[in-house]
């Protein structure tokens, strides 16, 4: 199961992390590019089964393209390396909307760690790989809007709860995080660069299935 191996696999993937690409000056830097139909630099991370993701016409909006996650006891993501310089551009910008969660789910537990819709944000740790740190924004259908707590797999890893329950199903949402001040409160780490970002869809401990649309991401000066 993917949870059972998250810890060692954030530390396969940023031990491996060698060069990186510095954000641009201008204000707003973009991580993805789904508007335009494009997937480029994205890696799929495989865990446990294959979640679907599929640049798609939003069902909303037909002139709207987006990314599609479709998982079924699955639990697979897309991966960024890039570093960000969160001096320059410490707010991150991302849209997402699912029209389900999961039931009977404790998030807190490692049977229950599966969320509809998350994006995490890396600090490698580099060759001290137990300093590798993420900080996960999620959908959760157990914990109140606003809750943070560790993760049950690894305690590397710390969840946010930036939207909870069923009131904004359906709908397109959208958010601004500062994520400087919230490694610094969350996370406990005050620093100037992240190293990737991913986004991952998945339900391999619920057994059950998801869909959840992703708009574009993108990081910048203000909020």
């Amino acid at each position: 199961m993917f949870k059972k191996i998250f810890s060692t696999t954030l530390t396969v993937i940023f031990l491996t992390i060698s060069c990186y690409s510095n954000a641009a000056d201008s204000q707003d830097f973009y991580i993805s590019s789904f508007s335009e139909g494009k997937l480029n630099n994205w890696e799929v991370k495989e865990f446990s089964g294959k979640t679907e993701y599929n640049i798609v016409n939003d069902d909303q909006n037909s002139k709207k393209r987006v990314l599609k996650a479709t998982s079924h006891n699955a639990a697979s993501g897309l991966f960024m390396e890039k570093r960000i310089d969160l001096q320059k551009t410490p707010y991150l910008h991302w849209s997402w909307r699912t029209d389900k969660l999961y039931s009977n789910l404790d998030e807190s537990k490692k049977q229950g760690d599966d969320f509809v819709a998350r994006i995490y944000l890396i600090i490698d740790g580099g060759l001290f790989f137990w300093k590798t740190r993420a900080l996960n924004y999620v959908w959760s259908s157990y914990f109140t809007q606003g809750q943070v707590w560790a993760n049950p797999f690894t305690a590397n890893a710390t969840m946010l709860a930036v939207e909870s329950g069923e009131k904004n199903l359906g709908k397109w949402l959208h958010y601004s995080r500062n994520v400087r001040e919230d490694l610094k409160k969350f996370v406990g780490k005050e620093v100037r660069y992240i190293d990737g970002i991913a986004l991952m869809t998945d339900s391999d401990n619920a057994g059950q299935r998801a869909t959840t649309y992703y708009g574009d991401i993108y990081f910048s000066a203000k909020p």
